[in-house]
């Protein structure tokens, strides 16, 4: 990319965050210091979000490398629907409660498939046609471990998991936890499927850069102790729906991702573990697209440029 094209990008919304870096005394040629290597690569993710959205549709990008806290970040604070990406706020803050001694993750719930409207109280079903996970409502009027729930509602984005938790998370807690952990702009009101709320306005918002933060505390252990944090990695690497920001690296590098889909909104946050460094924060949200698979190169690109980047400063 030209000087002349690197410098458009950024004065269009790229916000680059990068290390100081003293310029070189000496006349003879420096290698690229890792801010030059960085602020390509911001770049480069600016051309590939631009590229894939066009004039109809958005893409909005935030990355922090969690061993040398660098950033980069394209229309980070615009608010988008949360999707399913607002299932981690619900999982982080039950391991919080599970921690203060205020519940047992081993305890039970009883399924069932009726749920009040935070709007009007009134009551609603799931559709189990519309949910991504089935196999729970075969166990509506069985009582199952919130552990089990928490799992089924990460890897598969049981909507029916979500419903029976997100009370027990209290979303008024859930707005506390965002709050100390720098992730205001993330907004956890309700369940899936409300559609009085929904035509209220009511609904789950986040930005890419609330989602980072969210991700950024679990895998640094900041908002749950070292132990539930350890084990909500593992759920999020068992996640079942990779093909955005997995699909970007090379096979075998461990992800543990969260992805959200509804109409013209496909989203993908991830923590990636490089080999033998720390790991790194990824979050794509997208907004226009016409399905998650339209809008999931655009997050495979972005992903494969972050991981060359990575992989030449490790």
């Amino acid at each position: 990319m030209t000087r002349l094209a690197l410098a458009r990008a950024l004065s269009a919304g790229l916000l680059l965050l990068a290390s100081a870096c003293a310029p070189p005394r000496s006349t003879a040629p420096a290698p690229r210091s890792r801010s030059t290597e960085l602020l390509r690569m911001g770049a480069e993710v600016w051309v590939i979000a631009r590229n894939h959205a066009g004039d109809t549709a958005l893409v909005s990008v935030a990355f922090k490398d969690m061993a040398t806290g660098d950033s980069v970040l394209v229309d980070p604070h615009e608010p988008l629907h949360a999707a399913s990406t607002m299932k981690v706020p619900v999982m982080l803050e039950l391991f919080r409660r599970a921690d203060a001694g205020e519940l047992s993750l081993d305890s039970t719930v009883l399924v069932r498939n009726e749920f009040r409207s935070i709007a009007d109280s009134s009551r609603y079903a799931l559709d189990p046609g519309e949910d991504s996970d089935s196999s729970l409502y075969r166990r509506v009027g069985e009582r199952v471990p919130i552990r089990e729930l928490i799992e089924h509602m990460i890897t598969r984005s049981s909507n029916l998991a979500t419903n029976l938790l997100i009370d027990l998370a209290d979303p008024r807690r859930i707005a506390a936890t965002m709050a100390e952990i720098g992730a205001g702009e993330m907004h956890v009101l309700r369940g899936v499927e409300d559609g009085p709320a929904f035509r209220a306005g009511m609904n789950n918002t986040t930005t890419a850069y609330a989602l980072m933060r969210v991700m950024e505390a679990v895998a640094g252990g900041r908002a749950a102790s070292p132990a539930a944090s350890r084990e909500m990695v593992d759920i999020l690497s068992r996640q079942q729906f990779t093909q955005m920001i997995p699909a970007g690296v090379p096979r075998g590098v461990r992800t543990a991702n969260k992805t959200g889909d509804i109409t013209r909104i496909a989203h993908d946050a991830a923590i990636v573990f490089p080999p033998g460094r720390a790991p790194y924060v990824l979050v794509v949200l997208t907004r226009g697209f016409r399905s998650p698979r339209s809008a999931a190169p655009a997050a495979r690109e972005i992903s494969a440029a972050v991981w060359r980047y990575v992989e030449l400063n490790p």
